[in-house]
């Protein structure tokens, strides 16, 4: 299964991404934001690391890039996409996903690992978990705020598409702990953690990180 990488000017986890996917099994292929072209690959993550330097509004500059053009109407067609830390920011500012990515409430820069509970495992990025499981994945972010409007926020909840709460202190003033949602479809998800950093115990907390990617590659394999 390939799995495409975008990278965009500022991209700093494209290459972490990247090894997630061929720890799980997978095939990375990397993508450039200047070009169009998804080149056949079965999925693609949108990788954190301050998209065009974070500068107007994370998120607002990349989502112009040619290459969101065609992950968009992919990702219309059933095309699984995952968004970490930016790239959550860039799947709402494309309006892939409701809501938006905010400074923290804290004012600073929150780099911990941080500790999940899996809310949803009708998605293409989390089926391979089991409801309610509690995983520990790292979170580093400026602007990682999740807030929407309150009837947003209950259509969310009331639809399942809460897909990992944070447990214990809120790190970052997300909106009813949330760290990531997904579309109605399940196919487009955004993750403010990283799990891409938890896939291996030589570098990771844990290797929690991983099955979000083994999720997808299962998914796309048994379609």
């Amino acid at each position: 299964m390939r799995v495409g990488v975008v990278t965009f000017p500022g991209s700093l986890d494209d290459r972490d991404a990247a090894r997630a996917v061929r720890v799980a099994g997978g095939e990375p292929v990397v993508l450039w934001h200047g070009d169009d072209d998804l080149r056949g690959v079965d999925a693609v993550v949108l990788p954190g690391g301050f998209s065009y330097g974070d500068y107007l509004r994370c998120g607002a500059i990349a989502r112009f890039a040619p290459v969101m053009r065609s992950v968009v109407e992919a990702a219309h067609g059933g095309l699984p996409v995952l968004g970490i830390c930016n790239g959550f920011q860039v799947l709402c500012e494309s309006h892939l996903l409701p809501g938006a990515l905010i400074r923290n409430d804290v004012r600073r820069f929150v780099c911990v690992d941080q500790r999940l509970r899996v809310e949803s495992t009708a998605t293409a990025w989390t089926a391979d978990y089991a409801e309610g499981q509690e995983v520990v994945v790292p979170l580093k972010n400026g602007e990682g705020g999740y807030v929407a409007d309150e009837a947003t926020l209950d259509r969310l909840e009331g639809e399942g598409r809460v897909v990992v709460r944070y447990v214990g202190p809120n790190p970052n003033g997300s909106m009813r702990q949330i760290a990531g949602i997904a579309n109605e479809r399940g196919n487009v998800v955004g993750l403010m953690p990283h799990p891409e950093h938890a896939v291996e115990a030589l570098t990771g907390p844990t290797t929690d990180g991983l099955g979000f990617f083994t999720s997808v590659l299962h998914q796309v394999v048994s379609a």
